[in-house]
């Protein structure tokens, strides 16, 4: 239910649309705080609190091009930049719309608008900003840490512990996801975390890879179609969004999306209504949208590769995961995790790293983000015979100080050939100094020289 402390402010110089607005307002539970200009927006914005701001972008002034309610927004944010704000005008276009977006606002409606839509819109920003306060109540962050229900997470850095507060922050609410990072970084299990911190916990969390579709059977497989819509259509199908009913949706790799099938998505979002192949009849589902990409969404819309206003109704939260190599203090805890996890599926006691592992670990640049480390500790939990892993025993391609990923080696003897190769030549083949760098004992560096040919130092 709305908060009724705190009104929802309408600007629009057009008296019956005000009137109109408060009626509605009040049919829906809120409180209206009605201004009929920019200058008494603001001053309303800086002596009251609002839940969300619903304003006109065409004024007196200036009745079309949207100029004077863009300053506007660009005002009330500088002053409450934690203020949803939505935008609505009679002449609305998508240039408009992605300007009013840039500048911060969190929706955009058309007039005349439709209750519905403009119900569910007021209703999932007030939710985001309730969340939002509830959890800047808590202020702790170990509050902040994932329930024993949510999918694992290990992070010790600063830049995930952000990404976890805000996902932990919206995840109570409606409001779609864009999770913006490189392959391999995480974004799936913050999707899961999501579904698992907000009430559609108890429905379907629905993953669909985007780019594992092809063009010729979409529809198909997201809406469903029913028998005899083709030849072989023998029976009745359950679409995706059908499946994420009461659920979540997570489109994966969601730049990869036929532009073809933009705007049937689009309706989805809009209106929850979609139609199976070979029928007439409308279907509505209730669902959450969450998705991913490592492509620029922005670029693609501003190229035209991608609707910005499909755009603008993926990313009302927009995620960015940061890449492995940029939270380099993750790595580490990252690694003895998944050490921890293949040694305990093979019935070993706990497996450590040696110190000259954790260094190469921590040097290397990671291109495949937290996927590829997962794979090297599987490996080297696989490999390992003693109770800790060494340097060797994680395969990477080159030593810890010299990381050429590009340069792969062809067999794990090879690489582990060069990595002791490397840290003789750099220790002046001081077999005491080189193991140490290696995380090994002199004994056992000994050993690895004569099983693999190579000539001793001193």
């Amino acid at each position: 239910m709305p908060d009724p402390t705190l009104p929802v402010l309408v600007a629009d110089d057009q008296s019956d649309v005000r009137d109109a607005l408060r009626l509605f307002l009040k049919s829906q539970g809120y409180t209206a705080h009605c201004v009929a200009s920019p200058a008494a927006a603001l001053h309303a914005v800086a002596t009251l609190r609002f839940a969300v701001a619903l304003i006109d972008l065409n004024y007196t002034r200036d009745t079309t091009s949207g100029a004077e309610g863009l300053a506007l927004l660009t005002d009330i944010k500088h002053g409450d930049p934690e203020l949803p704000v939505v935008a609505m005008t009679a002449w609305g276009s998508i240039e408009l719309a992605v300007e009013a977006m840039r500048r911060g606002a969190s929706d955009f409606i058309e007039k005349p608008w439709d209750n519905a839509r403009l119900a569910s819109v007021l209703r999932n920003q007030i939710a985001l900003r309730s969340a939002t306060r509830q959890v800047e109540q808590l202020g702790a962050e170990n509050r902040l840490l994932r329930k024993p229900t949510d999918p694992p997470m290990v992070a010790v850095s600063k830049a995930m512990h952000e990404v976890l507060a805000l996902i932990d922050r919206v995840a109570p609410t409606d409001a779609t996801v864009l999770l913006l990072g490189e392959h391999g970084t995480g974004k799936g299990v913050l999707a899961r975390r999501l579904h698992a911190g907000s009430p559609r916990r108890k429905g379907r969390f629905v993953q669909v890879n985007m780019g594992g579709i092809a063009d010729s059977v979409f529809e198909s497989e997201m809406f469903g179609h029913v028998r005899g819509a083709y030849t072989d259509a023998k029976s009745d199908r359950l679409g995706r969004v059908e499946l994420a009913d009461g659920g979540t949706l997570f489109l994966d790799e969601v730049a990869n999306l036929p532009g073809s099938q933009q705007a049937k998505l689009l309706r989805v979002l809009e209106e929850g209504e979609f139609e199976k192949v070979g029928s007439s009849r409308s279907l509505r589902s209730d669902l959450r949208v969450v998705s991913a990409t490592n492509a620029d969404l922005h670029a693609l819309a501003r190229g035209g590769g991608f609707r910005a206003d499909l755009l603008y109704r993926l990313n009302t939260v927009e995620v960015r995961v940061p890449a492995l190599r940029e939270r380099p203090e993750d790595i580490v805890p990252l690694a003895r995790h998944f050490l921890g996890v293949r040694a305990s599926r093979q019935g070993r006691n706990t497996v450590g790293l040696a110190p000259g592992a954790e260094r190469a670990l921590q040097g290397y640049p990671w291109p495949g983000n937290v996927r590829e480390l997962m794979h090297v500790m599987e490996r080297a939990a696989l490999l390992s015979t003693a109770d800790r892993v060494d340097v060797t025993e994680l395969g990477l391609s080159t030593a810890p100080r010299a990381i050429t990923p590009t340069q792969p080696a062809s067999s794990l003897a090879e690489a582990e050939r060069n990595l002791i190769s490397t840290a003789m030549e750099r220790c002046a083949g001081n077999i005491q100094k080189a193991a140490e760098e290696l995380g090994l004992s002199r004994g056992a560096l000994y050993r690895r020289l004569q099983k693999l040919g190579m000539k001793g130092g001193r």
